[in-house]
């Protein structure tokens, strides 16, 4: 057996419980506490009172203009000299969370923006409330046009956790750059993990098509070709 594959399949199983334990979960919980968070951040700008919405503004001009890799610094390396500390885990998690809070929001705000006023209008027409009209008219307009922008987003995150190697999360690349410092093979070890992300990307974008497809029968949007 080649040495090269040799090493990878050794490799191979430390590699994918780090992403299991850690590079999964992390991805799943930082995306759906973004999803909440943007969700509301979207909503408090769409309808809320102005004070309000410059603070959510605020918030998303800061995420969206300054690198995640310095957000996560901040929060694992810099909040300690204010007296807050966090293990890696978490600070990684609060890191991902605001970081896609505030794009899913701009997401969600664009998508609720275009349904056209008079679906709200023949909402109030038949005696819905706001909320009421928010829920059963709205949003289920709204989420078709968004699957294709969060399913991107989603997918996206997968890749972006490994940024959290650098605030020792134990994930998936950290597990790799540990894998590299006792076998001096960079080549084949980061091939492999690069491999591994490759595979979660395209059984997501998979996952993508059929959701997209499954809401194209109901006039979503255009109908995704594999």
């Amino acid at each position: 057996m080649p040495y090269w594959l040799e090493l990878m399949l050794n490799s191979a199983a430390p590699l994918l419980w780090a992403a299991l334990v850690f590079t999964v979960p992390l991805t799943l919980l930082s995306f759906a506490l973004g999803l909440t968070l943007g969700f509301v951040v979207a909503l408090i700008r769409l309808f809320g009172p102005k004070p309000l919405v410059a603070v959510m503004r605020f918030y998303v001009w800061i995420i969206r203009g300054t690198p995640l890799l310095v957000q996560l610094f901040l929060i694992f390396y810099g909040l300690p000299s204010i007296g807050i500390v966090l293990d890696a885990f978490p600070a990684a998690l609060i890191g991902f969370t605001l970081n896609v809070g505030a794009y899913t929001s701009e997401i969600v705000r664009a998508v609720i923006g275009s349904i056209p006023n008079g679906q709200w209008e023949a909402s109030y027409s038949i005696g819905m409330t706001w909320q009421q009209a928010l829920r059963r008219t709205i949003l289920p307009q709204a989420l078709r046009v968004a699957v294709p922008p969060l399913s991107n987003s989603f997918i996206s995150l997968v890749k972006d956790t490994s940024l959290a190697a650098a605030v020792t999360v134990p994930e998936l690349f950290q597990a790799a750059q540990r894998i590299v410092a006792t076998s001096y093979e960079p080549l084949i070890i980061y091939i492999e993990a690069a491999l591994i992300y490759l595979a979660l990307s395209s059984v997501l974008s998979a996952l993508q098509v059929r959701l997209e497809r499954h809401f194209s029968r109901y006039g979503g949007f255009v109908k995704a070709s594999s």
